[in-house]
């Protein structure tokens, strides 16, 4: 019988039927069938991925002058001060590491760093900033986080199957949104959620970010992109606390995922990646623009 899944009824389905653990290993066993791999392959490549992540995250974070940002300031370096500090935060401090492990990645992204699209590079920073922030509070092993990224990977499978992660097709809901969804999955496997609870996790997260515009100034990958991952994270944190407390989906997770599909159909495409509309074309935005332009012409003169 295929282990293949591609909508969030039929990888539960799976989990009862074969009596998998959870949506880890049921991604796994998916995994196996569709590429042709031992599981130890695959969580060895997972784990390759998961130190290009944490690699990533802390290239940035104790020198801002190795933030090569065109528009947007070292706002990394920022966060960390302000927690070495011990500066009274409103946010919980699991959840302002997460924001500035998912900056840094995203100005190592914007310096032109490697990093590991997850499940793009717009929104690379919200699952290993979130898998970092938790593994340090709560002392979790390497493995139990390389299955969390399985179970972020299921969810992310149903939505490249049934929606799209291109922000160009279907805005930021697309790349933020999908991200959101797939940590929050991820975080309630680490939590200790449930399969059901993981997904109503996911659905709780991916609505919030419904119609989410992309308007990148002068298409860069910078504003409003690097802060937007922290907004992510916060979001994927608050689903899973939802989920945690009984709170469900009225919606299911893959209604959502088409839900998703339907408003990109009505999405104008100036809020499509195009740099033509929202923040993109504020007066401020193209000031920003003009103002790194003009300071590579005379660079280059």
């Amino acid at each position: 019988m295929s282990k293949l899944f591609y909508s969030a009824a039929k990888l539960l389905e799976l989990i009862s039927e074969n009596n998998f653990s959870g949506i880890a290993e049921a991604v796994l066993k998916a995994e196996e069938e569709l590429t042709g791999r031992s599981a130890d392959e695959i969580l060895a490549e997972i784990g390759k991925r998961y130190n290009i992540m944490k690699d990533a995250a802390n290239t940035v974070i104790n020198d801002p002058t190795k933030v090569k940002t065109k528009v947007a300031d070292a706002s990394a370096y920022k966060i960390k001060k302000a927690i070495d500090a011990g500066i009274p935060l409103l946010s919980s401090l699991i959840t302002i590491k997460a924001n500035l492990y998912a900056i840094a990645v995203m100005e190592c992204n914007a310096s032109m760093g490697r990093i590991v699209a997850a499940p793009t590079a717009g929104s690379a920073g919200i699952l290993p900033g979130c898998m970092i922030a938790m593994q340090e509070t709560y002392n979790i092993p390497d493995q139990k986080i390389h299955e969390a990224i399985l179970v972020s990977a299921g969810i992310g499978i149903i939505i490249a199957a049934n929606a799209t992660f291109s922000a160009a097709q279907a805005g930021c809901q697309a790349e933020i949104g999908s991200s959101s969804c797939m940590t929050a999955a991820a975080i309630g496997f680490l939590h200790g959620l449930t399969p059901e609870q993981s997904v109503t996790a996911a659905a709780l997260s991916l609505q919030n970010m419904l119609g989410l515009a992309c308007d990148p100034i002068g298409g860069l990958v910078e504003v409003p992109c690097i802060k937007r991952n922290g907004f992510g994270v916060s979001n994927a944190f608050t689903a899973v606390d939802m989920a945690a407390m009984g709170l469900i989906s009225e919606i299911p997770f893959d209604e959502v995922v088409e839900a998703m599909n339907n408003v990109a159909k009505n999405m104008n495409s100036n809020i499509r990646e195009t740099a033509k509309g929202g923040l993109a074309i504020t007066p401020t935005a193209k000031k920003l623009l003009n103002d790194y332009l003009a300071k590579k012409r005379a660079e280059n003169a």
